[in-house]
């Protein structure tokens, strides 16, 4: 796991100590320890997101679900509405409605679109994490 870059550091640590390390016990008790590290700051993710959950205030509550609005709002555009706008336009322009040459409405650069909902939906993605790796998600603690 890579949160924020520590997980990158935590693995170059335990890949280091794991050289000097030669017992089975001494590994277990590493594994143990970068565990521990990991849930501690999946906690702390998760006790920082139901803060901000908690906020009064729109901009600092309401600016994970603006971004998933906005994303639902893009894709529902570049798959549904779309499509149906350019054969609309197909037809105007063979009716005559629509002067020949008119450039159709554009269609969304989805690779930036796809960078936000994907990195939305990996956030999400942890408790996926947390379940595969049989964590009890019950016992974090809150405030």
């Amino acid at each position: 796991m890579n949160l924020l870059g520590i997980g990158t550091i935590i693995d170059t640590v335990g890949k280091i100590a794991d050289d000097l390390i030669t017992t089975d016990e001494e590994r277990l008790q590493l594994y143990i320890e970068k565990t521990k590290i990991e849930a501690g700051l999946i906690e702390k993710i998760h006790n920082t997101n139901i803060e901000e959950a908690r906020h009064p205030s729109i901009f600092v509550a309401g600016w994970r679900p603006a971004i998933g609005w906005i994303g639902a709002i893009c894709i529902g555009y570049q798959f549904i509405l779309y499509p149906l706008l350019t054969w609309m336009w197909t037809l105007l322009q063979a009716w005559g409605k629509i002067p020949p040459g008119t450039n159709p409405p554009p269609v969304l650069k989805s690779d930036m679109l796809w960078t936000i909902i994907t990195g939305m939906l990996g956030i999400a993605g942890l408790r996926t994490y947390d379940k595969i790796k049989k964590v009890d998600t019950k016992k974090l603690k809150t405030k």
